[in-house]
């Protein structure tokens, strides 16, 4: 299967309501989309009968019986250990939330491209119409035999927590929610830079990140597990900390490993005196807070489209500011991280992607960027045509000195 981006159009297309002006024909998203931005596409050439005789009846049964007197030879003759599937519930998708499968289907897609364009991996967009727990991990070990890894993708906290888990303790393949851990290995390339910009190390660093959701807790637990000095975590009732009676268990896991200063009240209150702002949580950071914050301060403000922190506000006391928009420099991006992720662990048939490998990823996407260092580029554009391959070769590395590869 390849994954393609194609175009067809109809001039003759109608919305609907039969006979209106098409959609396309005055929006470039909706023209782009039309027909979807995927198709599947043969390997090997049908041009005869011999051909098909090798491709399907009577050869390919040659094939199926080796396979299933050698189960593992599953990933040599069949595309099992080079596609992965993207799979989402629908209910987290983007910034518009709980729009279901169907509507989800073009981010779903978009994914999969986008694993193809930037990994080299092929990826297939699956979307349920389910969304109860148990429900979903039963549905993906059922498909698990189809694919080399799962992606969990746009499943609303804190139920991905619990589904990516028992996904990985049911399944011998990489799961891997991209909302949690791809967000958490590009922001940590991006903080090595900006320390090493600013002579420091992470371990003289301490965080607040705003928002206590997927992404919140994953890149709270890399930071901790990457040395940085301390990381405090808020959501829309301040501080998470051990003695707040309304938190719950995953937050409760998440005050057990942070926040070693014991801060308590608001956002704004632990920002005094920090080193560095993580957001994604959407809302708005006053100015007097980023203010307070230590002299030479790191802000990554990635909500989208709005950041928490305006980078021209930001920029008045940041040495460096990061977004998630694509409009500013130091772009967050998730597509730096999971093709060349996924492309790694694949590469070595790994069982599952480790704390290891996501910190070998962090840390060769942080050196990709090298003497070209700035504070207005402590991240690589993900169009740099390094990135992959550097990701790739140390998360292949990393799952070998792990013990989780197969090859």
């Amino acid at each position: 299967m390849a994954a393609e981006i194609v175009n067809p159009r109809s001039d003759s297309s109608t919305d609907q309501d039969g006979g209106a002006e098409p959609l396309d024909s005055f929006d470039p998203a909706f023209a782009l989309h039309r027909g979807g931005k995927m198709a599947v596409q043969a390997t090997v050439p049908i041009r005869d009968k011999d051909d098909l005789s090798l491709a399907y009846t009577p050869g390919v049964a040659r094939v199926c019986t080796a396979i299933a007197e050698q189960p593992e030879l599953v990933n040599d003759y069949t595309w099992k250990s080079s596609v992965v599937a993207v799979v989402t519930d629908g209910t987290a998708v983007l910034g518009l939330g709980d729009i279901g499968p169907e509507a989800s289907l073009p981010v779903m897609e978009g994914k999969a491209i986008l694993f193809k364009q930037f990994g080299g991996v092929d990826a297939v967009p699956i979307a349920l119409a389910c969304t109860d727990v148990d429900d979903i991990i039963e549905t993906v070990v059922r498909l698990a035999p189809s694919f080399g890894g799962v992606n969990l993708e746009d499943i609303s906290a804190p139920r991905c927590f619990e589904i990516e888990r028992r996904l990985q303790e049911r399944l011998d393949i990489p799961v891997f929610h991209d909302d949690q851990h791809g967000t958490a290995v590009v922001t940590l390339a991006a903080l090595r830079n900006a320390a090493r910009l600013s002579g420091r190390e992470i371990g003289q660093l301490r965080a607040v990140i705003s928002g206590a959701g997927a992404a919140g807790v994953a890149i709270a637990r890399m930071l901790i597990e990457a040395g940085i000095g301390d990381v405090a975590v808020a959501d829309r009732k301040g501080v998470v900390s051990a003695g707040r009676g309304d938190l719950t268990p995953v937050k409760q896991e998440l005050a057990s490993f942070t926040n070693k200063a014991g801060l308590s009240g608001s956002l704004e209150d632990a920002l005094a005196g920090a080193d560095v702002f993580i957001g994604v949580s959407g809302g708005t950071v006053a100015e007097e807070a980023v203010a307070s914050m230590a002299e030479g301060a790191f802000v990554f403000a990635m909500a989208n489209p709005n950041p928490e922190i305006h980078p021209e506000v930001a920029h008045k006391y940041a040495a460096v500011v990061a977004t998630g928009r694509s409009d500013f420099p130091n772009q967050i991006n998730n597509v730096l991280a999971f093709p060349g992720i996924f492309a790694g662990a694949l590469q070595v048939r790994a069982t599952r992607i480790t704390e290891g490998m996501k910190i070998a990823a962090a840390e060769a996407l942080a050196a990709v960027v090298g003497d070209d260092l700035a504070a207005d580029y402590v991240i690589p554009s993900p169009f740099d045509e390094r990135v992959a391959p550097a990701v790739t070769a140390a998360v292949a590395a990393a799952a070998r000195a792990a013990g989780v590869a197969r090859r």
